[in-house]
């Protein structure tokens, strides 16, 4: 056997005589980090890491020089204990005999090249510290275990393996029905949100401990240091970023620095379209030849709601339980939505017109209004319907129903085409609702069909105005040439 794993019971030192076999780890596993880079996996995805990537703690890690982003990213790791293939979940755990903290370091300027093999961004030199101590695993409840993270002192990752998509035995089960897993392999586990980039200079701490049980492997510490470039380009890729890669080694946008995207809804156009009914916007659609741009059926919670904002997409499929049972639970595309939206973004469900179940409730609404959403769509109904409508967020829906998600629909998907009251919706459409309806604006015309809208609820208030005074509606509503002149030439004079 080429592992000779020993535990110093004496000095609390794990050494390994001979280097593992391998090293595998998992791509997104935890719930908090799925919300944070916008995508749930259905099932696990695992990468491979060199062994000579392996350090302990205290060692540096460079940063090449000319390259930009080192992130790292603090996880728990398993360390295999005894040969496991083709294992259960209920066992699977038997076969594990340590744990402890990693840090599955990563440059972020070489990811473009390796396609998702991560071989040359994970696996330098160094990439893999372990320890420092190690904990017995057999002590231990897999579901109970924390991770923190520091950077400069500053805690910014702080999780347990209890909101984890994929439970650790499920890795460990997984992995056993495709490879062997021999002692002194290393499992990287995944990592929650707070994963970022580090500068030469910062110090990077990552730490696993048991709480309930009061065990710890002290703090896995890691300095960056800036390293030597020279990355030959006849040999093989060099090393390139752009925006895309700095907000998902940052963790997003802001943190990268990075402008937020333009939206289509201009704080000028978003005045206007809060000044402008729903009417006014239909006309002139169906003028530009749109016909099909109302979503129907629905009435806002609250009357005399004005809604306007963006379009945020989440589809619901019918019911069927075995895809409830996988797509239903935890952190799920609907949860994922209301936990994501941004102000000025408004939520627009499918439901299929399906009237038999609520597609959200309080709590959810709640969460919709806290993170400055400019309101809620959908097909479907409303649960807890008078307590939404008592909360500050536009709601419009086909009305109340007590049901649970589980009775009619299973949320499926999120920002893509949708279909909701017989119109097509894209994530960026804009909504504009009120008393009336919801009407979609195709963003290119915008503002030509609000600046249109404004106009004409000008000339029909002067309309108004000249039948309350006895003018003839044959005449005025459309008005003949002559109260055409008069309208120009009154308008025109202020």
């Amino acid at each position: 056997m080429i592992y000779d794993l020993t535990y110093d019971t004496r000095t609390k030192e794990f050494s390994v005589q001979a280097q593992p076999g391998k090293i595998i780890a998992v791509h997104v596993s935890y719930e908090s980090r799925a919300a944070e880079r916008g995508r749930r996996p259905r099932t696990p995805s695992y990468f491979f890491k060199p062994t000579s990537s392996l350090a302990v703690s205290g060692d540096a890690v460079e940063r090449p020089a000319g390259t930009e982003l080192l992130a790292f990213e603090g996880e728990v790791a398993l360390i295999i204990g005894t040969e496991a293939h083709g294992v259960t979940p209920e066992t699977a755990w038997d076969h594990v005999q340590w744990i402890t903290a990693a840090n599955d370091w990563g440059l972020y300027d070489l990811r473009g090249a390796d396609k998702g093999s991560n071989v040359r961004n994970k696996g330098r030199d160094g990439y893999t510290p372990l320890g420092p101590e190690y904990l017995n695993a057999q002590e231990l409840s897999p579901e109970n275990l924390r991770l923190r993270t520091w950077k400069n002192g500053e805690l910014v990752q702080d999780d347990t393996t209890e909101h984890m998509i994929f439970p650790l035995t499920q890795l460990i089960a997984d992995l056993s029905q495709h490879l062997t897993l021999h002692p002194g392999d290393v499992v990287l586990t995944g990592t929650p949100a707070g994963a970022s980039v580090a500068q030469p200079g910062d110090t990077v701490e990552v730490e696993v401990d048991a709480p309930a049980e009061g065990l710890r492997t002290g703090r896995l510490m890691s300095t960056v240091v800036e390293g030597s470039g020279g990355f030959d380009p006849s040999l093989g890729a060099q090393p390139s970023v752009n925006d895309l890669q700095r907000e998902e080694a940052w963790g997003s946008r802001e943190k990268a620095g990075l402008p937020q995207p333009a939206s289509a809804l201009s704080p000028q156009l978003k005045a206007k379209l809060l000044e402008t009914p729903t009417a006014g916007l239909s006309q002139q659609l169906r003028q530009r030849g749109f016909n099909n741009v109302t979503i129907d059926g629905v009435r806002p919670t609250r009357p005399g709601s004005k809604m306007v904002g963006t379009a945020k997409t989440l589809r619901f499929i019918p019911h069927r339980e075995d895809l409830f049972k996988t797509h239903g639970g935890g952190f799920n595309a609907q949860k994922r939505v209301f936990d994501s939206v941004d102000p000025d973004e408004i939520i627009v469900i499918e439901a299929r017109g399906e009237t038999g179940s609520g597609t959200l409730g309080d709590i959810l609404a709640l969460r919709a209004a806290s993170r400055g959403a400019a309101g809620v769509v959908t097909d479907g109904g409303v649960r807890d319907y008078s307590t939404v409508a008592e909360i500050d967020l536009p709601v419009f829906t086909v009305g109340a129903h007590p049901a649970v998600l589980g009775r009619k629909h299973v949320p499926w998907d999120t920002d893509l085409t949708i279909a909701c009251g017989g119109a097509t919706i894209q994530p960026g459409d804009i909504i504009v609702g009120d008393d009336d309806g919801v009407v979609v604006l195709p963003p290119a015309l915008a503002e030509e069909v609000a600046d249109a809208a404004l106009a004409k609820e000008d000339e029909d208030a002067w309309v108004a105005e000249q039948v309350k005074r006895g003018g003839s509606v044959e005449e005025l509503f459309p008005m003949n040439a002559q109260w055409r002149a008069r309208f120009e030439s009154e308008r025109g004079g202020q």
